[in-house]
């Protein structure tokens, strides 16, 4: 890059308030669990593979998601419950196509463990659906270049980083996280919105992933 291009487009920042709400539609059986996955809103499938990542934004372990941790340690089912949680979610660009590799793992298992489905879970222990919702609020921040871009990812919240890394990108179906899809479309640096794209963005906390993004822009930067 050899000068500081001005974007076609300005880059606006938006931020997003959260809540969890309650569906009252409960499974206690891998059978039941599988029909509900196939049916609830997309909304409890992102609530359920994102709850991490959203209530627990300075930690950085691999998120879990919740139905391996309830087939693991509710009905016991160790090999089912590995399978879950080792389905990679970045892989996922729409929460349709990861809720059926949720779905298709599980009536896989069925087939191969049909005793599983006599399982029960006790009373007080059944899985039950949660639905993400989200409220997108715009910010002030505006960029119009790199420079202003990395001047503002500095100072955002992280409740910014995490809507435009993720919450766009799969809950709005987006092809790309917004910061990739920007600069290559605004500012014409396919290299890059390639760059920052492969980012596994689920392998560390927000903000070491706000330090990475600002890293590898500056490299980019004219000195």
């Amino acid at each position: 890059m050899a000068e500081l291009i001005k974007a076609k487009e300005p880059f606006r920042f938006s931020t997003r308030l959260h809540l969890s709400e309650l569906t009252g539609l409960r499974a206690s059986t891998l059978g039941q669990l599988l029909e509900l996955i196939k049916e609830v809103s997309g909304s409890c499938i992102y609530h359920h593979t994102h709850r991490y990542l959203q209530q627990h934004q300075y930690l950085s372990p691999e998120p879990p998601n919740d139905f391996a941790y309830w087939v693991t340690d509710i009905l016991g089912e160790d090999e089912l419950g590995e399978k879950l949680a080792s389905i990679d979610t970045v892989q996922y660009s729409t929460i349709r196509s990861l809720r059926e590799k949720i779905a298709s793992t599980i009536e896989s298992y069925l087939q191969d463990n049909p005793l599983a489905k006599l399982k029960f879970a006790h009373s007080g222990e059944e899985f039950h659906f949660i639905k993400s919702v989200s409220f997108i609020l715009p910010t002030n921040y505006v960029a119009y270049d790199l420079k202003e871009f990395t001047d503002i990812l500095r100072k955002i919240t992280i409740d910014a980083i995490y809507f435009h890394i993720f919450e766009a990108r799969l809950r709005i179906e987006k092809p790309t996280n917004d910061f990739s899809y920007w600069i290559e479309n605004s500012l014409g640096d396919k290299k890059l919105a390639g760059d920052i794209a492969r980012l596994d963005p689920y392998t560390s906390t927000l903000e070491d992933l706000r330090k990475t993004v600002i890293q590898v822009i500056e490299k980019r930067m004219p000195g």
